[in-house]
This record gives C-alpha cells, sequence and structure tokens, in this order.
C-alpha cells in the first residue's frame, strides 16, 4: 500500500497556488511541489490530488493508494462521489475517473499537523509561480 499526503496552498483567494504530495512508498520518500496558477485554495486541494494520482499513475499502477488530507472539503466531496459546488464538479469527477483505474484508492482526513511534509512542499510550489 502507498501513502500519499496531499496539500494545496494558495496566496490569495484566488491567488498564486501550490500543491504539495509526499509519498510514502516500499521504505523510500517522495516529494513533489507543483505550481499551480491563480486558484483558490480549496481549488488547489483538489488539484494536489489530481497530481498525486497522475504520479501514481506513472510511478505506482496496479496499487493500493492510501491519501491523507487535512481538507475536509476534499475528503467529504471524494467519500460522497458529489459536491454541489460547480467549480469543484469537473475536478471531483477527474479525481474519481483516475481514481478508479486503481484496484483500491481511500482517504482519510487528518489534521493539519500531520500533514506537515506536504504542507511545506504546496507552500515551497506557490514560490515557484513567481
Amino acid at each position: 500500500m502507498i501513502e500519499i499526503y496531499v496539500d494545496g496552498a494558495s496566496q490569495g483567494n484566488p491567488g498564486h497556488s501550490g500543491a504539495g504530495v509526499y509519498i510514502k512508498a516500499h521504505g523510500h520518500q517522495y516529494e513533489y511541489a507543483f505550481p499551480l496558477g491563480m486558484h483558490t485554495s480549496h481549488e488547489a486541494e483538489f488539484l494536489a490530488v489530481l497530481k498525486a494520482l497522475e504520479l501514481c499513475q506513472n510511478q505506482f499502477p496496479n496499487e493500493i493508494l492510501s491519501f491523507r488530507s487535512d481538507s475536509q472539503i476534499v475528503v467529504d466531496a471524494i467519500e460522497a462521489g458529489y459536491t454541489k459546488n460547480k467549480r469543484f464538479q469537473p475536478l471531483l469527477t477527474e479525481i474519481i475517473e483516475k481514481g478508479n483505474q486503481f484496484p483500491l484508492y481511500f482517504f482519510k482526513w487528518i489534521p493539519s499537523k500531520q500533514n506537515h511534509h506536504a504542507d511545506r512542499l504546496a507552500k515551497q510550489a506557490i514560490h515557484e509561480n513567481y
């Protein structure tokens, strides 16, 4: 099973945003920081999940994925398979489509203090926007 910690950050709302992805797999750790352009903080959280799924498609196909996020909105939307927010709907649809390519994927909400690696990477990615 692959553990994936994701976080999105935005400087302004909307503003320059970034995604952080921290992966623990097979005794190794991988860190990724993705500049995302101009988005809201919640959009950045959804985009961080998409970036993580793309990474896993390339590096860990056919693995079981265990996601951790400190975004209750993202976790709730993915678990329900639904969101009322029209801006999040296409992102959620894409997450579900990409997630269904794996044998199993699931999400767990964690407190921010347990997501410090991904948070640091998301903030680092914001500064790569400049």
